[in-house]
């Protein structure tokens, strides 16, 4: 036998061909065949640790204005926000978002199913009032267009109390509120407050937020000029940042 496989093996060198492989040798690997590696593993994002804290969000709606816990106008003047990124809100864009604001100031049952032409009008006055809070803020004559608007809405309801009986109450004096008259009510009630203050003492004290881009009217405390400590840091921040980049000023850091 082992003349026999020496022969082989010699002609196989003599005509080219591959030499047989010898006994326990691994055969190699056919022409073509690929490499069975396995893919790199996918990197994942670890899971969040248990217990940790996401970063504070930013609230789209910031809390009432100084002044508006006060008279229910400025508040509601108040209901459509600027906000910054060209972003805006509007606290009575739907019937639903204004039903629940009337319900929150005591103008509406939760359950007074506005509509939208009730909403549509809500809206209307709300912007009357606002022309007659920037007339007084700028010192200027209030737009007879708003007068008329906000004298309208003083007549939508009885400003008189009248007369009631109740068999568990007796006589009692109450203002007349049917179920129809909920939104004439409230825009009477609002338009009313309004002209409280428009025409009493805290007018002196209306001034508009000076944090831009917010839109939204308070009354003054002091030297305070913002509706609220966000609006505060960001009018801070816009002077820091407009002295820093001021030709000719200097690189340090100046406090307010």
């Amino acid at each position: 036998m082992r003349h026999v496989k020496e022969y082989v093996i010699a002609e196989a060198r003599a005509t080219g061909a591959a030499e047989p492989p010898s006994p326990g040798a691994a055969e190699p690997p056919s022409p073509g065949a690929a490499e069975s590696t396995p893919p790199p593993a996918e990197e994942s994002t670890p899971p969040p640790v248990e217990g940790s804290t996401p970063p504070p969000v930013e609230e789209s709606t910031p809390p009432p204005a100084p002044g508006a816990e006060r008279y229910a106008a400025l508040d509601f003047a108040n209901s459509a926000i600027a906000l910054p990124g060209g972003q805006f809100t509007d606290l009575l864009g739907t019937p639903a978002a204004a039903n629940q604001w009337l319900f929150a100031h005591d103008l509406a049952p939760a359950d007074a199913g506005l509509q939208e032409m009730c909403t549509a009008q809500l809206r209307a006055l709300r912007e009357q009032i606002r022309s007659l809070l920037a007339a007084r803020v700028d010192g200027c004559p209030p737009p007879s267009s708003a007068l008329a608007a906000l004298n309208e809405a003083l007549t939508r309801a009885p400003a008189a109390t009248l007369l009631h009986w109740d068999p568990a109450r007796g006589l009692y004096r109450a203002a007349s509120h049917p179920t129809t008259q909920i939104v004439e009510h409230a825009l009477a009630t609002l338009a009313a407050d309004a002209a409280d203050l428009l025409t009493g003492p805290a007018a002196d004290r209306l001034t508009a937020c000076g944090s831009a881009p917010c839109n939204r009217y308070l009354l003054r405390h002091g030297r305070r000029h913002w509706c609220s400590t966000r609006c505060g840091d960001r009018a801070r921040a816009a002077r820091a940042y407009a002295r820093r980049t001021r030709p000719g000023s200097g690189s340090g850091s100046e406090s307010d």
